[in-house]
C-alpha cells in the first residue's frame, strides 16, 4: 500500500526526530521551517525542501505540524490560509501543545472543507521523539484516528484516541500541569537531602525507588544534576502551557491550587532568568535562595 506523501512544517526539537523517523520509515516528505538549517540533517535522509507552502499543501496527503504553540498554529492554518489550500480527502495532524478553543475552531473549519484533522499532542520530550515512542493523544473522528494510526505507529509507542476536538489539548496540559508541579516540588526535595549533607546520587535514587518516583524524577533530576536544566524545553513554553491549563480551568470552574503555585514559579524563574531559559531554571531559583547548586556529591557553593 502507498504511504501518503507529507508535509512536514516544524522541525524543532521535536519535530525533527518525528520527521527523521517517519523518512526512515519510507513516508515522502516536504519540510518546512522558519530556520531551514533545522531540517538540514533529514535531507540526507530523503526528506525535501518545500518551496511553497501553499502548493506543497494542495499537493500533500498529510499535512502534520509540531509547532511552538497556538499563535504559530493559527497563522499557519487560519492566517496564511493553509488549511484552506488542502484537498479534500487529506489529514491534518497537529503534534502542537495549542487551546482547546482553538482546537475546536480548527475542527469545525476542516469538517466543512473535507479534511480530516487529528489534534494529537505528544508527550515523552526529545527522547521518546528519537526513540519512536511518543505518547500521542489523538482527538478528532474514530474513522480518520484509523486511517492515520499507520503515521501514529512509527512515531509513537502508548496511543490514545480521546474523543472530540480540544480533549487533546485538554489531556496533554493535564500531563504537563503534573511534570510543572513536580519539577518545582522535586528541587525543593532534592535541596532537603542535600542539607542533611546527604548524597545527592542516594537521595536521587531513594525518590526514585519510592512513591515520590516518577516520569520527572526520572528524566529531570540529571539535568538539574548536570546543571543544563534541560534546555530541549524553554521557560517561555512551560509558562504558556500553564497559562493555558488555566484557561480550561476557567472554562470548567475549576481552581488549581497547586497548578497556581507552579506557575508563579515558573512565572518567576521566566522573569529572573528569561523565557530562553531551560525549564528547570525553576529548581535554580531554589539553589539561588539556598545558597547551594545541587551538584552531586552532596552540592556546590555557587
Amino acid at each position: 500500500m502507498t504511504k501518503p506523501s507529507i508535509l512536514f512544517v516544524g522541525t524543532g526539537n521535536m519535530g525533527n526526530p518525528i520527521a527523521a523517523n517517519l523518512l526512515r520509515a519510507g513516508y515522502a516528505l516536504s519540510l518546512a521551517d522558519l530556520d531551514e538549517t533545522k531540517f538540514a540533517n533529514l535531507l540526507p535522509l530523503g526528506g525535501v525542501r518545500a518551496d511553497d507552502l501553499l502548493a506543497s499543501a494542495r499537493r500533500a496527503d498529510v499535512v502534520f505540524l509540531s509547532l511552538p504553540g497556538p499563535t504559530q498554529v493559527e497563522g499557519l492554518l487560519l492566517g496564511q490560509g493553509l488549511l484552506g489550500a488542502m484537498k479534500k480527502g487529506a489529514g491534518l495532524i497537529d503534534t502542537t501543545t495549542s487551546s482547546v478553543e482553538l482546537a475546536r475552531r480548527i475542527g469545525a473549519q476542516a469538517e466543512a472543507l473535507g479534511v480530516d484533522y487529528l489534534e494529537s499532542p505528544v508527550t515523552n520530550a526529545i527522547d521518546g521523539a528519537r526513540e519512536g515512542r511518543l505518547g500521542i493523544f489523538a482527538a478528532g473522528s474514530q474513522q480518520a484516528f484509523e486511517k492515520y494510526r499507520p503515521i501514529f505507529d512509527v512515531i509513537g509507542e502508548k496511543i490514545f484516541h480521546v474523543g472530540a476536538h480540544g480533549n487533546g489539548a485538554t489531556i496533554k496540559l493535564i500531563t504537563n500541569l503534573l511534570w510543572f508541579v513536580h519539577a518545582a516540588a522535586v528541587g525543593e526535595g532534592l535541596m532537603l537531602g542535600a542539607k542533611a549533607g546527604i548524597p545527592l546520587d542516594t537521595v536521587a535514587e531513594a525518590i526514585r525507588a519510592s512513591a515520590g518516583g516518577s516520569w520527572v524524577a526520572d528524566h529531570d533530576i540529571p539535568s538539574i544534576f548536570a546543571g543544563h536544566y534541560d534546555p530541549s524545553f524553554t521557560l517561555d513554553l512551560c509558562c504558556k502551557d500553564l497559562r493555558l491549563a488555566h484557561e480550561i480551568a476557567a472554562e470548567q470552574g475549576v481552581e488549581l491550587t497547586m497548578g497556581g503555585l507552579a506557575r508563579e514559579r515558573f512565572e518567576l524563574a521566566r522573569k529572573t532568568y528569561g523565557g530562553d531559559a531551560a525549564e528547570l531554571h525553576v529548581v535554580r531559583l531554589i539553589e539561588e535562595s539556598a545558597g547551594l547548586l545541587l551538584r552531586p556529591p552532596c552540592g556546590q557553593k555557587p
